[in-house]
């Protein structure tokens, strides 16, 4: 029987693409899995009818971890990786069929990167193998859109049309020398291993040092791959963030979706130099196009209360003015009595929008017609 922490811990788990980790009591991973969605694929866990093995696994389950990528052909390559690492005892499947598919990487000047079911002792650099081919197939169609390679068998005298369709970078024709090809497959390879996080930060000393050496093409093709990576990445912290904002209305009673959220936050040293702090957050991410600072203007001396209706006033006469978007949740640093009041700013504005207050302190959160806050 599933134990009641077991069921927490699926329960909170994010709608998005991952890899998940089962570990026994002793601490011991003894399955890792991939799913398009964690949330749906670990809830099969707790269904009927699951089979005499399923079972056995899930006796010895005492923790479940859980890694996000970007898509369900990253979690692929992420699975097999961490398979081979661990070698789990439950994954009897992926360590022991030889039918499923591998990525080679040839022994060559030249390294060609090509799918096989075979693997040989001919000096090849072998990854996997994989659960799916068709996932595979995506995910080395990403990797070669921004890190070109050859899958020919034999090298050839001239380019081909990979060549002219951005998917080779010919070192057949001398398009590219043994050094920047090699880098380049030490890139896939690392994204291949899992270490994406790892290669954005090689890429990014790279670019600044091409850019150092006023190389700027080749800083400025770099720049892109870092751009093409970062957004695959935005694609698994854009799931986190909406499955955030569904917990988000469900803690705090929303009828909507808080898909534009404003927080403010006052500061002052001793009186002076006070100032008013906007943070906007639209669909979970931070929008830091709409950050905004307020120099108070109208009060003298400590009045944080004061100085509150000060800045929501002047922030939202300018959203009424210049017909800006109004955010479905206001956010305010402070306590329940910061909540009336910027509740009260809000009314004379003729504006109705959904407002809680956090004190940090405390760690309570106030809402609006609700006697008692909730603990954090």
């Amino acid at each position: 029987m599933i134990n009641n922490h077991l069921k927490n811990k699926i329960a909170s788990v994010p709608d998005a693409a991952g890899v998940y980790l089962m570990k026994d009591k002793a601490g011991k991973i003894i399955y890792i899995g991939k799913a398009k969605s964690l949330r749906e694929r670990l809830h099969t866990y707790l269904g009927r009818g699951l089979s005499s093995k399923t079972i056995a696994l899930m006796s010895k389950v005492s923790d479940i971890k859980y890694q996000l990528c970007p898509n369900e052909s990253f979690a692929l390559l992420l699975e097999a990786e961490l398979v081979h690492k661990y070698r789990p005892q439950y994954n009897v499947s992926l360590r022991d069929d030889k039918s499923f598919p591998l990525i080679k990487i040839t022994d060559e000047e030249f390294p060609a990167i090509c799918l096989t079911r075979k693997k040989q002792a001919d000096g090849g650099r072998y990854f996997g193998p994989y659960t799916s081919a068709k996932l595979l197939k995506q995910a080395l169609k990403i990797i070669r859109k921004n890190f070109p390679f050859r899958s020919c068998k034999q090298l050839p005298k001239e380019e081909c049309i990979y060549y002219r369709i951005g998917l080779s970078p010919a070192p057949c024709a001398g398009k590219i020398n043994k050094k920047e090809y090699g880098q380049s497959i030490k890139n896939i390879i690392l994204i291949l291993e899992g270490k994406t996080d790892w290669l954005m930060k090689k890429l990014s000393r790279a670019m600044n040092l091409k850019a150092k050496n006023q190389e700027f093409e080749e800083a400025a093709k770099i720049r892109d791959q870092i751009n093409s990576l970062s957004a695959i990445g935005q694609q698994a912290a854009g799931s986190r963030a909406k499955d955030q904002l569904q917990d988000l209305k469900k803690l705090l009673n929303l009828d909507k979706l808080p898909q534009r959220i404003e927080a403010f936050d006052i500061s002052n040293i001793s009186g002076k130099e006070a100032t008013g702090a906007m943070v906007s957050f639209y669909q979970g991410l931070a929008d830091k196009n709409n950050y905004r600072r307020f120099r108070i203007k109208s009060v003298k001396g400590i009045n944080d209360y004061d100085m509150l209706k000060e800045v929501i006033r002047r922030r939202y006469l300018r959203v009424a003015r210049e017909n800006l978007p109004i955010p479905d949740l206001i956010l305010i640093d402070g306590g329940r009595s910061h909540l009336l009041v910027t509740d009260s700013e809000i009314k004379k504005l003729g504006l109705n929008i959904p407002l809680v207050s956090i004190a940090k302190d405390r760690e309570n959160i106030y809402i609006k017609n609700k006697a008692n806050p909730i603990k954090l």
